[in-house]
C-alpha cells in the first residue's frame, strides 16, 4: 500500500478516519447479512470482495465472466484471510447469460446486490460493435440484474460509477452517466445508491498496470504529459463502494472528497515516480522509433526510455471532476467522503426511448457509430463528445 500511495504523489489512505469511526456499525450488517457481487473478479469487484469477505458475511457469492481473474480472487482471499462460517463461492458466468439467469432463479436471495462490472475503457468507442457491447454491460445488464434484485426483495442495489460520468466528453462516461438515469428510474422499486470515483491506481488495464507489462517485457515507458487524473488504490476503491452501499441512502452517489491527500497528477509524473521506484533513470525520447530502439541497450545502464506526448485521442477529458454545478452535495455526514444527494430526476419517456432504439438497433444486427453518439447527444444534450478521428489502439 505505502509504496502505491507513493507512486501516486500521497502519504496517506484516504477512507482511515471514516472506516474507523462506522467499522463497528459496518462488522454488524455485514456478519448478518448476504451479498451477491457482480463483475466480483476485476480489480475494483476483487478489492469489494474482500472487504466483505474479512468482515464474516452470512453468505458472499460472486459472478465474474474472467474464470482465471476469479482462481486468482479465491487464492488472494485464502491466501490473505483463510476462511469464513458463511457460505463463500464463486461463479464463472456472463450476468447477460440464460446461465445467469438460472442462477438467480435458483436462488438469488441477497440482502445486498453489488454490480462492479462495467467496460471502463475509452478505447471501446472506437467500433461500432465493442461501443454496443458497452452499452450492454454499463446499461442493459445493469437494468437487468436491479430488476431481479428487487423482484427476489433484495435490501440494496449498489452500481459502480465513474468520475468521468460528471459533465461526460467520452461514451464511456455518458454511458455511465446514462445508467445514473436507469438507477434513478428503478430507485421507485428498490434503494440504489452508486459511487463515482478517480480511476484506481494499477487496475487491470489501466496504463499504470501498462507500466508493469512494459518494465518485464523491456519495452518503453509511455504516457500522456497534459492528462491529469486522481487516483485512489485497489483497497480504497473497495472501501468507498462498500461504504456506498451500506450507508447510502436511496438514489445517493458517493465520491471522495478533494483534499490534500487526493489532488491531480499527471500519468507523466506517476511514470517518473514509478521508474525511479524501480531503480531507473528516466531517459526521454521524441519519437517511438528512438524510444523503441534504445530500450534494446538503455536498461542495463540503469535508464529507461520514456515518450511523454500530448494527447490527441477521442474522448480524452484533460482534468476529472465527482460532482456537476447542479448537483446537490452532503460535505458533512462523513470527513474524506461527499456525498451527492439526488431526487428521482429522469425523463422516463427519454429513457424508454433510448430503450427501445438500443433493442431495435440490436434485432436488425446493424447500427453504425453516428447512430449511438446522436442518440448519446439526444439523451445528454450537454455531452461534450469530440470525435478527432485518432483512437488510443493507433497509438504506442
Amino acid at each position: 500500500m505505502t509504496s502505491v500511495l507513493s507512486l501516486i504523489g500521497r502519504e496517506k489512505e484516504l477512507f482511515t478516519s471514516d472506516i474507523a469511526k462506522n467499522d463497528s456499525q459496518l462488522m454488524d450488517i455485514v456478519s448478518s447479512s448476504s451479498f451477491l457481487v457482480l463483475g466480483g473478479a476485476g480489480s475494483i469487484g476483487q478489492a469489494v470482495a474482500k472487504e466483505i469477505f474479512k468482515r464474516n458475511p452470512k453468505k458472499l457469492h460472486v459472478v465474474d465472466i474472467s474464470e482465471n481473474n476469479m482462481v486468482e480472487l479465491v487464492r488472494d482471499i485464502r491466501s490473505s484471510f483463510g476462511y469464513i462460517i458463511g457460505d463463500f463461492q464463486t461463479f464463472a458466468l456472463d450476468i447477460g447469460s440464460i446461465e445467469y439467469d438460472a442462477f438467480i432463479k435458483a436462488d438469488g436471495q441477497y440482502d445486498y446486490v453489488l454490480n462492479l462490472s462495467a467496460l471502463k475503457h475509452v478505447r471501446s468507442e472506437k467500433d461500432p460493435y465493442t461501443l454496443m457491447r458497452m452499452i450492454d454491460v454499463n446499461v442493459f445488464n445493469t437494468e437487468k440484474t436491479m430488476k431481479q434484485a428487487a423482484e427476489k426483495g433484495s435490501k440494496k442495489y449498489f452500481c459502480v460509477s465513474t468520475d468521468k460520468a460528471a459533465n461526460p466528453v467520452n461514451m464511456m462516461g455518458a454511458s455511465k452517466r446514462i445508467m445514473e438515469m436507469f438507477l434513478m428510474r428503478r430507485s421507485a422499486d428498490i434503494a440504489i445508491s452508486t459511487a463515482r470515483f478517480a480511476n484506481v491506481a494499477f487496475s487491470d488495464g489501466s496504463l499504470l498496470h501498462g507500466f508493469n507489462q512494459r518494465i518485464q517485457k523491456r519495452q518503453p515507458i509511455v504516457a500522456p504529459r497534459d492528462i491529469k487524473r486522481y487516483f485512489v488504490t485497489p483497497q480504497e476503491s473497495g472501501e468507498l463502494c462498500l461504504m456506498s452501499c451500506i450507508f447510502g441512502d436511496n438514489r445517493d452517489i458517493f465520491f471522495p472528497k478533494l483534499s490534500e491527500s487526493l489532488h491531480l497528477i499527471t500519468f507523466a509524473d506517476i511514470a517518473v515516480k514509478y521508474l525511479e521506484n524501480m531503480g531507473y533513470e528516466p531517459h526521454l525520447c521524441k519519437t517511438e522509433d528512438e524510444a523503441r530502439e534504445l530500450a534494446k541497450t538503455l536498461p542495463q545502464a540503469g535508464k529507461w526510455p520514456c515518450l511523454f506526448t500530448d494527447s490527441d485521442t477521442t474522448g480524452e477529458k484533460d482534468f476529472e471532476e465527482f460532482f456537476t454545478d447542479n448537483e446537490t452535495l452532503d460535505m458533512e455526514r462523513f470527513e474524506n467522503l461527499g456525498v451527492i444527494k439526488n431526487e428521482a430526476l429522469f425523463d422516463p419517456q427519454l429513457v424508454k426511448e433510448f430503450e427501445q432504439t438500443i433493442t431495435g438497433l440490436k434485432q436488425d444486427k446493424a447500427w453504425t457509430k453516428d447512430e449511438i453518439v446522436d442518440l448519446f447527444f439526444k439523451m445528454l444534450p450537454e455531452f461534450g463528445h469530440k470525435e478527432t478521428g485518432k483512437y488510443l489502439d493507433s497509438k504506442m
